[in-house]
């Protein structure tokens, strides 16, 4: 079966503005174009425009979907497989937030005891869940499973006095790396208490730290696009500054 951009819009319940842009920028091209001048659509690009706002619906950028689903490799059956896992990942994950709730309201009602660790489990496989979406696959291979398994259990087993500081913490190791920055000396004391910060962080997520560790870390975030982009949003060039500080800082310790 064939669609112009107005039926496929309706059928996908996405505007005909999001299809044209996805034309645009090469993500799904139509099919062929009629005497018309209007774009046709055939079940290729049905079943394209499927993965796509599966990818979406996991909160991948259009950038990172294009460049899997243009792929050579890219298998679709595999792909279906792996977006149920994810679903259910997150099917989880709400139905422990919505668990998670049920207990506080009991709770309220004088019905239900609750640990103060209970109350931000769902917060804290949140985390997890939305990190291994984006990074796990990069730090398993580098790390292996059973690390980024063990760092798992760590999160989720911290009281919440611990998972307060963690956040504080992360905030206080961004702010002093912003600074030390400014300075552009990841030798000087400002970005070597930035580090410090960050191996107390990273304490949080290993049961030992090590030196290769950190610094194989320090340079994933460089390597990796996405962790180069989450450090880079704060400062351009914040992911170098911070792998080439931890640099200095392991020599010297």
């Amino acid at each position: 079966m064939e669609y112009t951009v107005q039926r496929l819009a309706n059928l996908a319940g996405i505007s005909s503005r999001t299809l044209r842009y996805y034309d645009e920028i090469g993500i799904l091209k139509s099919a062929r174009i009629n005497s018309s001048g209007y774009r046709i659509y055939s079940n290729e690009e049905v079943d394209r425009l499927q993965q796509i706002l599966f990818y979406r619906e996991l909160g991948m950028d259009l950038e990172s979907i294009k460049d899997i689903v243009s792929s050579t490799s890219f298998d679709e059956s595999a792909a279906l497989i792996e977006h149920r896992e994810k679903l259910l990942e997150k099917r989880n994950q709400i139905d422990l937030l919505i668990a998670n709730v049920d207990k506080t309201i009991a709770l309220k009602e004088g019905r239900f005891k609750m640990s103060d660790q209970e109350k931000f489990e769902g917060f804290k496989q949140k985390m997890i869940s939305e990190n291994d979406e984006k990074f796990g696959k990069e730090a398993r291979e580098k790390h292996g499973s059973e690390q980024v398994d063990k760092s798992n259990k760590m999160l989720k087993n911290m009281t919440e006095e611990q998972y307060k500081e963690l956040q504080k913490l992360n905030s206080n190791m961004m702010e002093t790396l912003k600074s030390a920055y400014d300075t552009k000396d990841p030798g000087g004391e400002l970005a070597q208490k930035a580090v410090d910060l960050h191996r107390q962080w990273l304490s949080y997520f290993c049961d030992s730290y090590t030196k290769e560790l950190h610094v194989n870390l320090a340079q994933m975030y460089v390597d990796d696009e996405r962790f180069k982009a989450y450090y880079d949003k704060e400062q351009p060039g914040l992911a170098v500054f911070l792998r080439d500080a931890v640099r200095i800082y392991i020599n010297m310790s």
